[in-house]
């Protein structure tokens, strides 16, 4: 069997001692949650298999099980060398949704929670040279409103912008193989007024380490630090200054060496700053011309099959002329951020809040600790040009949103990052925010305009949500969701789900999309928009392509209309 997803995981940690564990595994159902008292991270296989890492409801896991599943369970023998239980042993899951137990040998390893992110247990302790038994509970509530779940259905089937949930492991499992002294975190700061980049490193142990980066295989600048208490920093100074921009990644690869660990990463040489009303890319204005991306897949849900339909999904993005995406209600694996990295693909880092009740006193406890782990993880990446940890905080059953959740988590995101602006929440309710952005799915392009002509003459723009939000005057302003125009192309969804009515003819909908995205690219006082959305997904119709990726329309026509140039652009 062809191992799926063998590529490494994550570009900007690669160590050439790993082992990808994704294959078949062993899969049990426990839809009584009872598989921990029944003690199944004892047993050495399970009455099912499944292919890792699809989640299982998924058609590309073997499984395809659809309704919801308080608990499943995973298990894999794995053969380890001497040689790789020498030093330390790290297992790593990129995602696992929602909680995971996970044990080695019976004995228990360790705990996460949240569904998004990527986490490592040292196992080192547990395991030895040749059989070792992985055993993995996955906990799922969806429907709790204790748990945030993005756009994955609280229903048994999908519905409106609801989709198919996720339950378990989804992206990549893996081990490394590590010496006792190695590099466990890094941080890159570049400094593109200086032509330094600086390394901020946690280190397990003592010692120097050494940075050194090259730029197109050219050596191009090194530094060295010794480390102090678990932390070390090293600031390196470029011979030759490459900027990343949009279209441009121009990235930098760098090495970085502490005692036997070598690591390779990258980085790439960007500032984005607020000055007024507009967002600089590298001290210039560049209208950023977004587009929605769900991050959804017709045989792997949240898991795409493979690294070259990945990389399609921007490539598609950039035929149609945008210039980067909000990854929406959802964290994207390092993997496709890599490939932005790489191609100069803008990209707005998110979290998928829905699901939550940001109403609970407890929201924050469900929520901080997954999103600032999201923060860290992909602090490095010259792709991110900002931070929005919510999207749409409606009220919950009634009960308003916790203001000081909202609050409380832009002050933490700035608090970590101060070189990104960070949006409070996408579209209401805003509580404290650095861009003030508003979503209006308005299908008429002359009321749409209308909306925003105050706003062009230096009055106020059209907020629907006025009695709750109060607009921000002096701070950037963008229409983060725009369009939603209906198009079923194969006439094949009965129930298909879009924003307002959709146009009759194709003519209909390209004069509605560039009398729509013209009202907003001619505006003075717009520094970007964000159409929804790239491909259809599931009875979802508003897309420009369709969920299997395939054009509705002659996307030259939808290139020229988007890439023109905006009126803030320099």
């Amino acid at each position: 069997m062809t191992m799926p997803r063998p590529e490494h995981p994550q570009p900007q940690m690669r160590r050439e001692q790993w082992l990808n564990l994704n294959g078949e595994w062993d899969f049990a159902f426990d839809f009584g949650n009872s598989g921990i008292e029944r003690k199944f991270y004892e047993r050495t296989e399970l009455d099912r298999k499944i292919l890792v890492p699809f989640c299982p409801e998924s058609r590309l896991s073997g499984i395809e099980y659809k309704d919801f599943m308080r608990a499943v369970w995973y298990h894999r023998a794995v053969m380890l060398t001497k040689e790789q239980t020498a030093g330390r042993v790290l297992l790593h899951f990129g995602a696992v949704d929602y909680e995971c137990r996970v044990w080695v040998n019976g004995q228990e390893a360790g705990v996460h929670r949240g569904g998004y992110t990527s986490f490592t247990f040292d196992i080192t302790g547990l395991v030895q040279p040749g059989e070792n038994h992985l055993s993995v509970c996955a906990g799922d509530d969806t429907a709790s409103g204790a748990q945030p779940s993005g756009k994955q259905s609280g229903r048994f089937g999908s519905y409106g912008c609801h989709y198919t949930r996720t339950t378990g492991i989804w992206q990549t499992v893996w081990m490394e193989f590590v010496p006792e002294r190695y590099i466990e975190q890094v941080r890159y700061c570049p400094n593109i007024a200086d032509g330094t980049v600086t390394v901020q490193a946690m280190v397990k142990g003592n010692g120097v380490i050494a940075a050194r980066a090259f730029y197109e295989g050219k050596a191009c600048g090194s530094a060295k630090a010794s480390a102090c208490a678990g932390n070390v920093s090293v600031t390196i100074a470029l011979s030759e200054l490459h900027l990343w921009e949009a279209g441009s990644g121009r990235l930098y690869d760098l090495e970085l060496e502490f005692g036997e660990d070598l690591v390779h990463s990258y980085f790439g040489m960007r500032e984005v700053k607020i000055e007024g009303e507009k967002v600089l890319l590298n001290g210039r204005s560049v209208f950023q011309r977004l587009v929605l991306d769900q991050g959804f897949y017709p045989d792997g849900i949240y898991t795409v099959p493979s690294e070259d339909a990945l990389i399609r999904d921007i490539q598609l993005s950039l035929e149609a002329g945008f210039n980067g995406a909000r990854l929406h209600q959802k964290v994207f694996e390092p993997l496709f951020l890599y490939h932005c990295d790489r191609l100069g693909y803008l990209v707005w880092g998110e979290y998928a809040n829905w699901g939550l009740d940001v109403s609970a006193p407890d929201g924050l406890k469900h929520f901080l600790p997954e999103w600032m782990e999201a923060v860290s993880r992909d602090f490095n990446h010259p792709a991110i040009v900002g931070w929005c940890p919510f999207n749409e905080t409606w009220d919950y059953e009634g009960r308003k949103q916790d203001d000081d959740l909202l609050r409380i988590v832009y002050r933490m995101t700035k608090r970590f990052d101060s070189t990104r602006p960070c949006i409070d929440t996408s579209g209401n309710f805003h509580v404290e925010t650095d861009i003030f952005d508003l979503h209006d799915y308005t299908q008429d392009p002359q009321l749409f305009a209308q909306h925003y002509a105050d706003f062009a003459a230096g009055g106020k723009p059209c907020d629907s949500h006025k009695n709750r939000q109060k607009f921000l005057e002096g701070v950037p302003f963008f229409i983060s969701e725009y369009g939603g125009i209906k198009w079923d192309v194969e006439k094949t969804i009965e129930s298909g789900w879009g924003y307002g009515t959709g146009p009759a003819t194709e003519e209909e909908f390209l004069d509605r999309y560039k009398g729509l995205t013209d009202a907003l690219l001619d505006h003075p006082r717009m520094f970007g928009f964000c159409y929804t959305q790239l491909y259809d997904v599931e009875q979802e119709l508003n897309g420009l392509y369709t969920y299997d990726r395939k054009p509705k329309f002659d996307m030259e026509v939808i290139r020229r209309i988007n890439s023109r140039k905006a009126a803030v652009e320099d």
